[in-house]
């Protein structure tokens, strides 16, 4: 199911041996280092699910301008219509999250090896990054769901691709972070209510 749109590998490095300068960071501090370099990866899977849904939405709403039933297109429908028009605004309002997130992260990133992951402009990057990854895929998510809904029948037929997409969607939903974690660091980290989990 999905697994075109991002390809996976696994790469092992055995017995390979790295010089004391080439550190990054300080000795002992690697995983705070990863920590912050995994909030970039949360901007990149907002991208594809922002990809995947404004691609999803184009063909949906070419197909409500070329689909004629009873004598006019479909998207002369409210029904459709203002479907369309709420997953293009929250496509919109997610784009515009992944980008603020993406500049808070390269304004921090140059301080990450000498500081921690518990300062505020950390805390804040990861709420920004994570809440661009949650909102991007639930809303590109939504917007190949509606483009299988407006295809109608013809949406779950692998001719018109959404269907793909609808399966595509769903890697920025599970990974590289579940929506239930990014909701338990929103809340523990920002809300400052005690940790759930």
């Amino acid at each position: 199911m999905g697994g075109k749109a991002i390809d996976a590998n696994e790469v092992f490095f055995d017995n390979y041996l790295i010089p004391v300068d080439s550190l990054i960071g300080a000795e002992g501090q690697g995983f705070k280092i990863l920590l912050h370099g995994l909030n970039a990866e949360r901007c990149l899977l907002a991208g594809e699910a922002l990809g995947l849904g404004y691609l999803a939405f184009s063909r949906a709403t070419k197909y409500a301008k070329e689909r004629i039933v009873f004598g006019r297109a479909i998207g002369q429908n409210q029904a459709i219509q203002h479907a369309l028009a709420a997953a293009y605004m929250n496509l919109e309002a997610a784009k515009l999250s992944k980008y603020h997130a993406a500049k808070l992260y390269d304004e921090t990133s140059s301080s990450t090896a000498s500081s921690s992951n518990e300062t505020p402009s950390h805390i804040s990057v990861g709420a920004a990054c994570n809440s661009a990854k949650y909102l991007a895929a639930e809303a590109g998510y939504a917007a190949c769901e509606r483009a299988i809904l407006v295809h109608g029948g013809m949406g779950y037929a692998q001719d018109f691709h959404v269907e793909r997409y609808l399966r595509e969607s769903w890697v920025p939903r599970l990974a590289p972070v579940s929506r239930e974690m990014i909701f338990n660091f929103i809340g523990e980290k920002v809300l400052k209510l005690p940790k759930s989990y």
